[in-house]
C-alpha cells in the first residue's frame, strides 16, 4: 500500500494476508461425514452403494424363493363352472361396502364415485387442510379420530366380507380352488410325487396310436368338450396316460355309468351315431394310452 506521494524508489508497500486461508492443493477430497454423527453423507458413492447392496440382497432372496418353489398354476378356466366371485384380500372392504343398499342398485353411482370420491379426496386434501405444526397424534384429536375410524372400518368390512364368503361356501357345498390345490399337493406329497403343477416337472405323455380310428370316435362322441382335442384336459382331467390308471373294462364302465362327477356318456355317444363296437374300440384305445416305460 502506498503512503503519500514519494518517488518510486522510496515507496513502501505492505502486503496484508490471512493465515487462516490455506493454499489450494488441486482437487479437494470430500470430507468423511461419518466423523459427524447425525449428519448426512455423500450420495455418490456412499449412500447409493448401500442402497444398491440392499437391493441386490432382496433380489437374490426373491430369486432363491422363485427357484426353490415354483408358483402354482391354477386350473384351466371353466366358463360353465359355478363359483362365488371374490376379489383379492386387500379389496375385500370395498367389495363388502358395495353390497350395501346405499352403494349398489339404484345408488351404485353414489357408491362408486360419491362416497369413494369424498374419502379419497379428503385423503388428498389432508395436508392442505391440516396445517397445524403439532405432530403428536394425541394433540390432533380430529385427524387422529378420523384415522382410527378409517382403520377400524377397513378391518370390520374385510372381516364381514370374508365371513359371509365362508357361509356361502358352506351353503352351496363349494370348495375354493386354493383348498383343492392344497389337498392335491398333500396327496401328491404322501405319494412322493412333485407337489407343484409348474411346467417342466414332469415329462409330457404322448398319444399312443394317434392315427387310430378311435381318435375320430373320441371327437365324435363329444369327449373333446371336457378332455380337449389333444387329450390334455380342459374342464375334465387329461386322458394321456389314462391306461396306467384304468383298464379297458373300467374305462367302458366309466363311459356307461360316469365317474367322479363325470356324467354317463354312453347315451350321448349312441345319439351321435356311434355303435357298441365303436365305443368298445374307443375304450380299448384309451386303455393303450400309457406312459412310456
Amino acid at each position: 500500500m502506498a503512503h503519500g506521494h514519494k518517488p518510486d524508489d522510496q515507496e513502501k508497500i505492505i502486503f496484508v494476508g490471512d493465515s487462516r486461508v490455506r493454499k489450494g492443493a488441486g482437487f479437494i477430497t470430500p470430507p468423511d461425514y461419518t466423523a459427524y454423527p447425525g449428519k448426512s453423507e455423500a450420495f455418490i458413492p456412499n449412500f447409493l452403494l448401500k442402497e444398491w447392496m440392499v437391493g441386490v440382497v432382496v433380489l437374490v432372496g426373491i430369486l432363491v424363493l422363485t427357484i426353490s418353489e415354483p408358483a402354482p398354476l391354477g386350473y384351466p378356466a371353466n366358463p360353465s363352472a359355478s363359483v362365488i366371485p371374490m376379489p383379492d384380500w386387500y379389496f375385500l372392504f370395498l367389495y363388502q361396502y358395495l353390497k350395501y343398499p346405499y352403494a349398489s342398485g339404484d345408488y351404485v353411482l353414489l357408491g362408486v364415485l360419491g362416497v369413494s370420491g369424498v374419502a379419497f379426496g379428503a385423503l388428498l386434501l389432508a395436508p392442505f387442510l391440516d396445517t397445524g405444526k403439532e405432530r403428536r397424534f394425541y394433540r390432533r384429536p380430529i385427524a387422529s379420530s378420523l384415522m382410527v375410524l378409517s382403520i377400524l372400518s377397513v378391518f370390520y368390512l374385510t372381516n364381514v366380507a370374508w365371513t359371509h364368503y365362508k357361509h356361502e361356501l358352506e351353503a352351496t357345498g363349494q370348495k375354493p380352488e386354493h383348498i383343492q390345490r392344497e389337498e392335491e399337493a398333500h396327496e401328491k406329497h404322501e405319494q412322493g410325487l412333485p407337489t407343484s403343477n409348474a411346467p417342466g416337472q414332469k415329462e409330457e405323455v404322448a398319444i399312443v396310436e394317434k392315427d387310430d380310428p378311435a381318435m375320430e370316435t373320441f371327437k365324435k362322441a363329444g369327449c373333446v368338450a371336457c378332455h380337449a382335442a389333444d387329450m390334455k384336459g380342459a374342464s375334465g382331467p387329461s386322458l394321456r396316460g389314462i391306461g396306467d390308471k384304468h383298464s379297458q373294462e373300467e374305462i367302458l364302465t366309466i363311459i356307461k355309468e360316469g365317474y367322479n362327477g363325470m356324467p354317463p356318456m354312453y347315451d350321448q355317444a349312441i345319439a351321435q351315431g356311434l355303435t357298441d363296437d365303436d365305443i368298445n374300440h374307443l375304450a380299448e384305445w384309451l386303455a393303450k394310452q400309457k406312459a412310456e416305460q
